[in-house]
């Protein structure tokens, strides 16, 4: 009997270069209340989530990322958030730039033309996860707003075989403006 595909727990992501992912991961460290941060080396923005998919699917995202057309975005995350059911505090743009938007379009469409299905449409609300576990935060506004060139997307498998845990990056590509 063969052994099914190996499966990988995959995600689109724009990645925060040094800087930004140390003012990220100082912001989550400073948030009063319970809740513990989220890894450095985990912070991120996902673009679209693919799930827990064959490995043939993963590969062809990792293919065909770098040819995702898209442009460095400018961001300002000054809007911090709280999703009740997982209990995680984060933080986004106030006014999500329309680029961004339509950047979480293609990415969506990408992972359909790799044959997966990511679910029925719902709002994307773009946000870098900071504490998890944690308490709704105590005011929405941040009081400095981080700005935040993202020029970096991603495709990320988190964890081995479909099971959460570490992040690894199979693909990356930089932002051009063609």
């Amino acid at each position: 009997m063969a052994e099914p595909p190996e499966a990988r727990r995959v995600f689109l992501a724009l990645w925060p270069d040094e800087a930004t992912r140390e003012a990220l991961h100082q912001l989550g460290r400073s948030l009063d209340g319970a809740g513990r941060p989220v890894p450095r080396d985990h912070l991120h923005l996902t673009l679209a989530f693919a799930g827990t998919v064959p490995a043939r699917q993963a590969d062809c995202l990792a293919q065909r990322i770098p040819e995702l057309p898209w442009a460095p975005l400018d961001l300002t995350l000054d809007r911090l958030g709280h999703f009740a059911g997982p209990r995680i505090t984060w933080i986004g743009p106030g006014e999500p730039p329309r680029d961004l938007l339509a950047l979480a379009d293609r990415a969506r469409a990408l992972c359909r033309e790799c044959g997966i299905d990511t679910g029925p449409p719902r709002p994307f609300r773009p946000h870098v996860s900071l504490r998890r576990h944690a308490a709704p935060p105590a005011r929405e506004n941040v009081k400095q707003p981080l700005r935040w060139r993202a020029d970096t997307m991603v495709l990320i498998e988190s964890g081995r075989n479909g099971h959460p845990g570490p992040y690894r990056i199979l693909a990356r590509t930089q932002g051009n403006a063609d």
